[in-house]
């Protein structure tokens, strides 16, 4: 490999020990490649801590200003890598997205990559430097304002840059080792994947797993980057052949080595809660009655069911993160429910959503026969059904998740042999 983008989360730079166990390995890569840049994440709760100065002085705090708040986490984070790179006797430059030109929207606090003009950094490399890039932020195409990528914007700015730069392979280095095939805090026995494709970990990431931001796995997809998942928890003094073995990479479906699984993974969120409105006018447009309210409230709408008509009326149920209930209700009950005629709603914030993932399921069937008899041998009732080509979701009462996902694990043969 030539060019490599490295990315480091804030639990990979969360104390100064930790900054120099990031800036060895750094150093073990940059013996046999001779390109690599550097993105980094705030230190571990330095951006919450800066979030609650911020809201210390106003609920709602100016959102240009809120961004140039918290960007200053990662800044500090840069600057104290490429000190300890220096030290090691490597010659690093840092620079924060608005000096190399990370251009993005103006959504403040959840913008989009738009551009990245990336001369200063073909130059640095091109004289042997290590380059180190604040993650999670860029600027404005008037270059009047810092932005924000949102929450683990780090992956996105990581995969962003080794896009634009052409890098052979985008390492995200985290807490973990890999992707898995379920949560290893639910199910010991989950196994790490070697390989996974980016349609599948697109799936598993908006279906519950925390390991990639979403965007990142968009980003990787649409552009074709590889993309590692590495632990940067492991001893930096590790070959890398080491290091290599005990990752996944995520990869295009052409690509990969290994006969096609027929599941890759189970995925589980409990960030749910369901609404119902009973008895709803089965006219054309309803739906958009419904949800273009909750759309301008820029709430999220995940799984959505409406049951055939009776005598003119329907029931409508949708699920919303639960941490946005209480809006999206206030939305219905204030702008909704009167104009469609409806009498009431129903709200259950006490449910999860359980996913079995896997492209093998295109050319397989039996899968969703198999997932409802597995759960109604265990007694548990679906509320919701959703799917794709490559994934079944389900909604169930969310003390059955643990049980759900061990039981479905077990059952498609994803434990460690």
């Amino acid at each position: 490999m030539k060019r490599l983008v490295q990315k480091y989360g804030g639990t990979s730079l969360s104390s100064i020990d930790r900054i120099k166990n990031v800036a060895n390995r750094v150093g073990k890569w940059r013996e046999t490649v001779p390109e690599i840049v550097v993105v980094v994440s705030a230190m571990a709760g330095e951006t919450n801590r800066l979030l609650e100065l911020a809201y210390s002085l106003s609920d709602n705090p100016d959102k240009k200003a809120l961004d140039q708040v918290i960007a200053s986490g990662e800044q500090v984070s840069a600057g104290l890598l490429t000190v300890a790179l220096s030290d090691l006797g490597y010659e690093a430059v840092s620079y924060c997205g608005w000096q190399i030109k990370i251009i993005t929207d103006e959504n403040h606090g959840k913008a989009r990559i738009l551009e990245i003009q990336n001369t200063r950094l073909e130059g640095d490399l091109g004289d042997g430097k290590i380059v180190v890039v604040t993650g999670f932020q860029g600027v404005t195409e008037n270059f009047l304002s810092i932005t924000t990528l949102g929450r683990g914007g780090s992956d996105t700015s990581a995969v962003a840059l080794a896009a634009s730069l052409g890098a052979d392979e985008c390492l995200i280095y985290t807490d973990v080792d890999g992707v898995y095939t379920t949560d290893p805090r639910i199910e010991p026995d989950a196994r790490r994947l070697n390989e996974i494709t980016f349609e599948e970990m697109l799936e598993m990431s908006s279906l519950g797993s925390k390991v990639l931001q979403i965007r990142s796995v968009e980003f990787g997809g649409k552009y074709k980057v590889r993309t590692r998942v590495l632990s940067s928890l492991k001893n930096p003094k590790l070959s890398i052949q080491d290091e290599l073995s005990c990752s996944t990479l995520i990869t295009q479906e052409e690509d990969r080595n290994m006969e096609e699984a027929l599941i890759s993974g189970i995925a589980c969120n409990r960030d749910e809660a369901k609404i119902t409105i009973p008895g709803v006018p089965d006219t054309p447009g309803i739906a958009h009655k419904i949800l273009g309210p909750i759309a301008e409230a820029n709430i999220d709408v995940d799984m959505i069911i409406q049951n055939a008509g009776v005598d003119g009326l329907t029931d409508f149920s949708f699920t919303v993160p639960r941490s946005e209930l209480k809006r999206a209700i206030e939305r219905l009950e204030s702008r909704v429910i009167k104009e469609i005629g409806a009498k009431t709603l129903h709200a259950d914030q006490y449910i999860c959503k359980v996913s079995v993932i896997g492209i093998g399921m295109r050319s397989s069937v039996g899968v969703a026969s198999k997932m409802f008899e597995v759960l109604s041998n265990e007694g548990i009732n679906i509320k919701m059904i959703s799917t794709s080509e490559i994934k079944i979701s389900v909604v169930l009462e969310d003390k059955y998740m643990e049980l759900a996902v061990r039981t479905l694990h077990a059952a498609f043969g994803l434990k460690q042999s």
